[in-house]
């Protein structure tokens, strides 16, 4: 096997949006360097089940209703 083919292996620490730390083993930064996470699991809609909220500013919807509003489904 070739020496020097893979990247250094060591320990950092991964800081949670909440401010909790734990360590890891990682090839990203130095030894001993700590990783500040933007998004997690903890805290990102993806993984918490939060609500996605469609915001329209009177674009596809109103289209659609311009389009189609007078159109019923039933019997008249």
């Amino acid at each position: 096997m070739k020496k020097d083919t893979h990247p250094d292996y060591h320990m950092i620490k991964v800081q949670m949006t909440d401010g909790t730390v734990f360590e890891t083993r990682s090839t990203w930064g130095k030894e001993g360097d700590t990783m500040q996470l933007d998004i997690d699991p903890l805290a990102h809609p993806a993984w918490t089940g939060g609500r996605g909220q469609m915001l329209d500013s009177g674009g596809q919807v109103a289209r659609f209703n311009k389009r189609f509003g007078g159109l019923t489904l039933g019997k008249k």
